[in-house]
């Protein structure tokens, strides 16, 4: 593994150059190499697990003022999980500095949802240990929580409830949606929506799918809405 290749990768440079080894160390790997000083990432990921838990509660909490403990648990729950992990670990080709057994890679290791998503842990578990919390959660403003701002996760709320919940406190408010266009070839089709409030256009939202277009049109109308 060429650390100082995947510090510039990451416009990084660490204090402790063993500690990031060690994070993209696969058990499998230190099981083959027997004797020598070799650690795997099981105990940094432990860590990385806590420190990304406590980073993004504490971006919700400040971020987010009016949203109830229940939402901020839900949409927590939707970044930090194996999928959003190995989401991260790809963007980041961390699969590609990995430090495996033999056998893990002939059967594709560098790309096991559990060995990439441990690996964005154990890494910032890793650059919690050599450099702070708060450079770790500078890592993590960078790469993830501006995905958080665009809609990201909105799949895990159900901003349309919310939205209803709002309009109809004026009873008199109908809300509909409409798919206003549809991008890309047909087997990676993005959607767009939009949301009408008396017929009146208030938010548009982009998605894979209608109901994730739909999910972040409703959230665009409600931020416009509560900014008003």
């Amino acid at each position: 593994m060429d650390v100082r290749k995947l510090e510039q990768h990451l416009d990084i440079k660490f204090n402790q150059p063993n500690l990031l080894k060690q994070a993209f160390t696969h058990s499998s790997y230190v099981n083959e190499h027997k004797g020598k000083s070799f650690h795997d990432n099981e105990r940094l990921e432990f860590l990385g697990d806590a420190v990304l838990e406590l980073a993004v509660s504490e971006y919700l909490f400040k971020q987010n003022e009016e949203m109830p403990e229940g939402e901020m648990t839900k949409l927590r729950a939707a970044i930090v999980c194996e999928p959003s992990l190995v989401g991260f670990a790809k963007e980041l080709q961390f699969g590609d500095y990995l430090l495996l057994g033999r056998g893990e890679e002939q059967t594709g290791g560098r790309e096991r949802p559990a060995i990439l998503a441990d690996s964005f842990e154990a890494f910032l578990g890793a650059l919690y240990l050599d450099q702070g919390y708060e450079k770790a959660n500078n890592f993590l403003e960078q790469h993830i929580f501006e995905k958080i701002n665009i809609g990201a996760f909105s799949h895990a709320m159900d901003y349309k409830s919310q939205l209803q919940e709002f309009v109809q406190q004026d009873n008199k408010q109908t809300v509909d949606y409409q798919i206003i266009e549809e991008r890309g070839p047909s087997h990676d089709k993005e959607f767009v929506a939009q949301v009408l409030i008396n017929d009146q256009p208030t938010g548009e939202g982009a998605g894979r799918s209608k109901k994730e277009a739909e999910q972040r049109a409703a959230k665009a109308s409600l931020d416009r809405l509560k900014a008003n």
